[in-house]
């Protein structure tokens, strides 16, 4: 499945590979066996890579075929933040300096850890593009040499180097389920995968308030989204680049997107399950298998790719929060009652029957609704699922108790 206009060769991804040897880890691949019962789901752990993330791959094979030159000038890149890493880790190890442009809003945790690595930071306002604006105009003033996060054959065969590993793991994979942002890592693991084995399927997945690639191959053309929104902060790219657009239209089968809502669950499946810390935009591979969004992988071997671990712990426990409520795991539940010696009791005493844990009590007797000799009273519950919620209610109800959300 040889692209004769492509101008990443599986020739430089192996030679990307050989490069890469020394410096980068081969991440294992892990069966995931309850992930999905009906599919052989395994992981490829790139959130355990060095720097937390793939961009290492890319940012060093980029960085060793420049000249030197260019090398003494230095390198710039912008990045929401693992890029940044990536470069400032290349660079330290090459010897040269690197300037990171960062979006404002990056988190501090990321920015930080670029610092550690070597680089000097520039905070951009805005989001990444701005970053990548702000980074093009000083590329242009001081002769630095811009690297960029995807759109660069260079870093796209570092990135094709995971899919070598992939093939070299899981030879018989029958699907493989890749995160994309602006596409430079899926534009290398499609590639280098349909040369090797071209009956793979190869998905790409996208948050719902960030899908610009999803929608340009839909629409035809690269198309730039007004605003992007999501906690997956790593694939937050309002425009796709021309040459990953076009490897993504060639070697990708299909792209499909999820909610901020599944990605919070897959985070929380990951680390609960598999005791693995991912960030947003590492766990939306898992997220679209663990919503159904990969059509026909039942008994298949699934290969979801983990792309980085770089959360901030500052969002990651709002990000369990929302993962329990979303697998149904706690629960708010209003229950009208006449304002009388003994309610809570009962409440309480029903919910401890069914194996619910009562977290937290609000009473509330101001709702001029109702009469002034009731309240609501709402609580907050541990659960195993939304059947057992289900049951908890139905188990009020036919005590007598009204429960308000049905």
């Amino acid at each position: 499945m040889e692209n004769k206009t492509t101008p990443v060769t599986l020739d430089k991804v192996y030679k990307a590979a050989q490069v890469l040897k020394p410096i980068i880890r081969e991440t294992d691949m892990i069966l995931a066996p309850n992930l999905r019962e009906d599919a052989n789901v395994y992981l490829k752990t790139e959130n355990l890579q060095v720097t937390g993330s793939f961009k290492v791959r890319g940012a060093y094979f980029k960085i060793s075929q420049l000249s030197q030159e260019e090398k003494k000038n230095g390198v710039i890149a912008c990045s929401a933040g693992n890029h940044a890493q990536g470069v400032a880790l290349a660079a330290t190890k090459s010897g040269i300096k690197s300037l990171i442009c960062l979006p404002d809003g990056a988190p501090i945790s990321k920015v930080e850890a670029t610092k550690r690595y070597g680089a000097e930071v520039c905070l951009v306002k805005g989001v990444y593009d701005d970053a990548y604006n702000k980074a093009i105009q000083l590329k242009d003033e001081k002769g630095y040499s811009f690297i960029h996060p995807f759109n660069d054959p260079d870093v796209i065969a570092g990135q094709g180097t995971i899919g070598l590993e992939i093939m070299n793991q899981l030879p018989n994979a029958d699907t493989v389920v890749v995160p994309i942002g602006g596409g430079g890592l899926i534009a290398g693991v499609a590639y280098t995968i349909k040369q090797l084995n071209p009956s793979c399927k190869i998905y790409g997945v996208q948050a719902n308030g960030a899908p610009s690639m999803e929608k340009s191959i839909h629409d035809g053309q690269i198309e730039t989204l007004e605003e992007v929104q999501t906690i997956a902060d790593g694939i937050k790219v309002k425009t796709p680049g021309n040459l990953t657009y076009e490897m993504v239209k060639t070697y990708v089968d299909e792209i499909v997107t999820v909610s901020d809502d599944e990605i919070a669950l897959a985070i929380l499946t990951l680390l609960e399950q598999q005791k693995l810390i991912a960030e947003g935009a590492g766990a939306v591979s898992v997220a679209a298998v663990l919503a159904g969004k990969i059509p026909d992988i039942s008994g298949k071997n699934v290969c979801c790719l983990v792309s980085g671990g770089n959360i901030d712990v500052t969002i990651l426990s709002r990000v369990i929060e929302r993962g329990l409520k979303m697998s149904g795991r706690t629960a708010n539940i209003t229950i009208a009652l006449s304002d009388k010696p003994g309610q809570l009791s009962g409440v309480s005493s029903i919910v401890a029957s069914l194996g619910g844990n009562v977290t937290s009590v609000n009473y509330d007797s101001t709702d001029l609704d109702m009469n002034i000799t009731d309240c609501y009273l709402k609580i907050g519950i541990e659960t195993r699922d939304y059947a057992h919620i289900v049951a908890i209610k139905k188990a009020l109800t036919e005590n007598g108790f009204v429960v308000c959300d049905k």
